[in-house]
C-alpha cells in the first residue's frame, strides 16, 4: 500500500477551548486518542509508512505516537514553521513521503472508506488528486465539493445558510442546450484522498498555501479531471466543535461497551454523579458533584459540591477564550 500524510498541524480553532489542551488529533475518543485510531485504520488497510506534520502542540502528538511502532507504522514527522495549510504541508512533505501517490488523511478523520477501493479508482483516472465524498446532506454546515457526471471536480461550494429546497428556490437554473439543470447536488469531503506528487511540487517551499482554496481550483483550470471524486457512502464522523466532539465520543463509546469514557490516572469519587461525559487523564471528581454533557480536559479537579451541565472543563493556565468564564482555578466553557 502507498504511504500516507496525516495532518495533524492544524491549530482547531473552531474547537478551543479543547484544542487549546491537546491538538486536536490528540483529542480522545472513545478510550484512544484521535490520531491513535487513524493510524491503526490505515494500518488495518495495509499502509506500513506515514508521515505527521507538526505545529499545534506537537508535543501531545509525539508523546502519543512516538515512531508508531505499537500500532504497526513506521511513523516520521514533518515539521512546520509557520503552520503551511492543506496544499503546503504536503509539499513540505514530500521527501519524507518518497512515493508517489500517497493517501492524505485529515487528522480529524474517522471513517470507514475503502482505501484500496479508493487507490484503484484514482490509479485508473489519470488524475492528480482524488477525493473521497459523500452526498452533502448538510449544507447550511459544511461546504461541498462540485462533482461532474464523469467524476470530475469542477468547484467547491461555500456552505449555504439555508435549507436544501430553499437553496433551490433561490438559486437560478442552469440552462444547458434545451435541458434546465437545477442546482448542483453537492458533496462532503470525508478526509481521505490520494494525491500524486506533482499536484503539489510545483508550489515553493515552506510557503502557507491551502488546497481548496487555493491549488486545487488552480489544478482544475489547467486540465480538466486533474481533481475527480470518488463517490462512497462510508460513514464519517465529525470532529469540529466540542459539542461535535462530545457527541462523536458518546456515539462510538455507546458502540462498544468496554470502551472507557474516563482517561487514565483519573479518579470520580463514588458520591459524583458523571452522565454523558468525557473525561481526560489525571482527572479528580470530588464528592457530589453533578456533570451532565461535559468535557474534563487534563488535570482537572473538580471541586465537592458543584454542578456543571453542556460545558467545557480546563484549568485556566492563560488567557480564557471569549465563551468562557474563570471559576476558581478552572476555564468553564459552554458546549453548544
Amino acid at each position: 500500500m502507498i504511504p500516507a500524510l496525516v495532518l495533524t498541524a492544524g491549530l482547531a480553532t473552531r474547537l478551543r477551548p479543547l484544542s487549546l489542551v491537546r491538538a486536536k488529533a490528540a483529542l480522545p475518543v472513545a478510550g484512544d486518542p484521535l490520531v491513535r485510531r487513524i493510524l491503526r485504520w490505515l494500518a488495518g488497510h495495509g499502509v506500513t509508512d506515514a508521515v505527521l506534520n507538526l505545529h499545534h502542540l506537537p508535543h501531545t502528538i509525539t508523546g502519543i505516537i512516538g515512531d508508531g511502532a505499537d500500532v504497526g507504522v513506521r511513523v516520521r514527522y514533518s515539521w512546520e514553521v509557520p503552520i503551511l495549510g492543506s496544499a503546503g504541508g504536503p509539499r513540505r512533505a514530500l521527501p519524507l513521503l518518497g512515493a508517489s501517490p500517497f493517501l492524505i488523511v485529515n487528522g480529524d478523520t474517522l471513517t470507514d472508506a475503502d482505501v484500496a477501493a479508493l487507490v484503484a479508482d484514482h490509479r485508473q483516472s489519470g488524475a492528480l488528486v482524488t477525493m473521497a465524498v459523500v452526498p452533502n446532506t448538510e449544507p447550511a454546515k459544511y461546504g461541498g465539493v462540485v462533482v461532474e457526471s464523469d467524476g470530475a471536480v469542477s468547484g467547491f461550494a461555500k456552505r449555504s445558510r439555508t435549507s436544501p429546497v430553499d437553496q433551490l428556490r433561490a438559486t437560478p437554473s442552469r440552462v444547458e442546450g434545451s435541458k434546465v439543470r437545477a442546482a448542483e447536488q453537492t458533496y462532503h469531503f470525508v478526509g481521505v484522498q490520494v494525491a500524486e506528487a506533482a499536484a503539489f511540487a510545483s508550489l515553493p517551499d515552506n510557503v502557507p498555501s491551502e488546497s481548496v482554496a487555493e491549488r486545487y481550483p488552480a489544478l482544475i483550470a489547467e486540465r480538466r479531471g486533474s481533481v475527480r471524486a470518488f463517490v462512497t457512502s462510508a460513514e464519517f464522523f465529525d470532529i469540529g466543535t466540542p459539542g461535535d466532539y462530545l457527541s462523536t465520543s458518546l456515539l462510538l463509546s455507546g458502540r462498544d461497551p468496554r470502551v472507557a469514557r474516563t482517561g487514565q490516572r483519573s479518579r470520580i469519587d463514588e458520591r459524583a454523579t458523571v452522565e454523558q461525559s468525557i473525561v481526560w487523564d489525571d482527572v479528580e471528581v470530588d464528592a457530589d458533584v453533578r456533570l451532565y454533557r461535559c468535557v474534563v480536559t487534563d488535570g482537572v479537579r473538580v471541586p465537592a459540591g458543584t454542578s456543571w451541565e453542556n460545558a467545557t472543563i480546563r484549568i485556566a493556565d492563560g488567557d480564557l477564550t471569549d465563551d468562557e468564564l474563570l471559576v476558581g482555578e478552572l476555564a468553564i466553557g459552554p458546549i453548544l
